[in-house]
Formats: structure tokens, C-alpha cells, sequence
């Protein structure tokens, strides 16, 4: 991923105590009415493999699911912020990518956000989450839900991280291949006629995060233009939002997700789903350098954006991840 000092707005409680929280939490489901704000006082300030040891102590201690316990308390979308906090990581994104693919129709953008921003290890891990919970292979289930050359940029990522592992550490870069390969790509579309989406597909697939960042570089001075305009003149529809989508998280995966962020709040209505899974997902990772790339880019606060479109407990449950008053 992009050389940056990741801040999360979600860490590990210090002296945490599951049986503790475990017990808080029963007390708070338990009886007539449920107390929701200590539900989010407990849950947004651990970290994922806290809230699993919280779960662990549940059924040791009471014999009961939490998951279950919470969705019979809850409802909404708040209980979709509390489940998805509840999630494994890996668990969460193989199961947004499969609500993605089911039912009518196909959410392609959630398909390139999740697939389209991650690296080598962190995409091999949601293939094993997704073919162990629904015992199927994702890359089968792509092939069946999407189409042309978009069809073949997403497989070739899915497969390339399962078998050989293509996309290596960052750590691997070698610039001297950089020039050449950038030379590739300008003689794949803007050096001809017609675009041999082949050889675009194969590189953005292929090359690790660091190598595609020095590849994008060589390739201002091979073309003088940036490699964002060349793929907005070459290429088009969903293809095109995925190469752009995997050149954004090369060069700053938090401005990558301010940009969705914004998109899922503005215009009518709210995409819940969307601000739900970036908010969750990277709370623990980037979240506070997305929060400060949003201000910049919009000149507001993402807590504001957010407190304008949620309400009720939704509202206090994302405001708490992102780390708001």
C-alpha cells in the first residue's frame, strides 16, 4: 500500500477486561428496553479481536450467541453497524462482497472498492473468508456476476493473490522495470489506435502497490500526461472505474475512501451501506488520515457529513468510530 503513516480512530482498550464488558453487555440487553448507548460505549471503543473475545466469553459464561442477543435487541440500521462490528474483518468483507452479488443485479462498485483497493495478503485472506462461508471460490462467483474485460480485471486480481501471490510485498520494487513497463502501458492506448485493455489489466493486476506507484511516475514522462487521463480517454464504464479506483489506492488509499464517503452521503438519500462498511472496516486502520483528507477535500468534517445524514443510535455509533464528540 501507499507509504503513509496510518491512524486509526479505533485501538485496543488498555486493560480490557472481556468478562467485564461480557457482563455490561448482558445487562444491557437483559430485561424490559435495551440499553443502546452502553451497547456503543462498549463496542466502538475495542478493537475487532477484543469484541471476539467479548463474543467468547458470552457463550462460556450465559451459553448464548451475542450476535443472536443483539439482533434480537436491536434493529436497523444501527443493528447493522453492531453486526458489522461484531464481524471478523476478513468475515465482513467476503460477506459484503456476496451481498454484492446476490439477488437481482450486481453492485459492481462495491466489488471494485473492496477488491480494487486492497494488496496481495489482504485480498488472499477474503478468497479464504469467502470460499470458507459460502464453500465456493470468489473467483467463480465473480465470473457468473460480472462480464468483458471488467470480468477479467477483477478475476485476474482474485486469482492472481490465491495462486502465485503476483502481487508481492511492497517491498519489492524494481525501479529499473518501471520505465519499460510504463512504456507498455502507453503503447497499449495512447501510442495506438484502439486500447488493448489486455496489457492494462495485466499490469494494474499483476504489479504490487510500490511497483505500480514508480510505473504511474514513468509513465508521466513517457506520455506527459498522468496515467488517470490516459484511462479516462482509453477506457470506460465499470473497467474504467476499477483501474482508476486500484491508481487512487496507489497513490492515497484515504483519499480513494473520502471520495466514496462522500459519494454514499450526497444527492438523495444516504448509501447506508457503503458508509457503514468504510467506517467500520477502517476504523482500525486509516481512519483518521480518511477523516483529514475528507476536511481537505470538502471543507468540512466527516462527523458533520454523517451527523446530517444518520440519526438515533446509527447516528451515535458512527460518530463514536470516527472518533467525533
Amino acid at each position: 500500500m501507499a507509504g503513509y503513516a496510518k491512524e486509526p480512530t479505533v485501538v485496543s482498550k488498555p486493560g480490557f477486561n472481556a468478562a467485564e464488558d461480557g457482563v455490561a453487555l448482558r445487562t444491557a440487553m437483559k430485561g424490559l428496553g435495551t440499553d443502546e448507548q452502553a451497547i456503543i460505549d462498549i463496542l466502538t471503543a475495542r478493537s475487532n479481536s477484543q469484541r471476539q473475545e467479548i463474543a467468547k466469553f458470552f457463550t462460556q459464561e450465559y451459553g448464548r450467541n451475542i450476535i443472536e442477543d443483539l439482533k434480537s435487541e436491536l434493529g436497523g440500521k444501527f443493528e447493522d453497524v453492531i453486526l458489522a462490528l461484531m464481524t471478523p474483518p476478513v468475515d465482513f468483507m467476503a460477506k459484503q462482497l456476496h451481498k454484492a452479488m446476490s439477488g437481482i443485479g450486481t453492485e459492481e462498485e462495491a466489488l471494485v472498492e473492496i477488491l480494487c483497493s486492497r494488496d496481495n495478503r489482504e485480498v488472499g485472506e477474503i478468497v479464504e473468508a469467502y470460499e470458507e462461508l459460502y464453500n465456493r471460490p470468489l473467483a467463480e462467483h465473480l465470473c457468473s456476476e460480472t462480464s468483458g474485460d471488467f470480468r477479467r480485471l477483477l478475476t485476474l486480481i482474485v486469482t492472481n493473490c490465491v495462486k502465485q501471490g503476483v502481487r508481492n510485498a511492497q517491498t519489492e520494487v524494481h525501479p529499473e522495470r518501471a520505465r519499460e513497463t510504463a512504456e507498455m502501458l502507453y503503447n497499449a492506448g495512447e501510442g495506438k489506435l484502439g486500447t488493448d485493455e489486455e496489457i492494462f489489466n495485466k499490469i494494474l493486476a499483476h504489479e504490487c502497490f510500490g511497483q505500480l506507484r514508480l510505473i504511474f511516475e514513468a509513465y508521466k514522462e513517457v506520455s506527459g500526461r498522468t496515467i488517470e487521463q490516459a484511462l479516462r480517454d482509453e477506457v470506460s464504464g465499470e473497467l474504467k472505474d476499477a483501474m482508476l479506483a486500484i491508481v487512487e489506492c496507489v497513490q492515497s488509499p484515504p483519499t480513494f475512501f473520502a471520495k466514496k464517503l462522500r459519494k454514499a452521503m450526497e444527492g438523495a438519500g444516504t448509501d447506508d451501506q457503503t458508509l457503514i462498511r468504510i467506517i467500520v472496516s477502517r476504523s482500525e486502520i486509516d481512519l483518521g488520515n480518511i477523516k483529514r483528507d475528507y476536511e481537505r477535500l470538502y471543507d468540512k468534517t466527516l462527523e458533520s457529513s454523517v451527523k446530517n445524514e444518520t440519526s438515533g443510535d446509527y447516528k451515535r455509533a458512527l460518530v463514536a468510530l470516527i472518533g467525533g464528540p
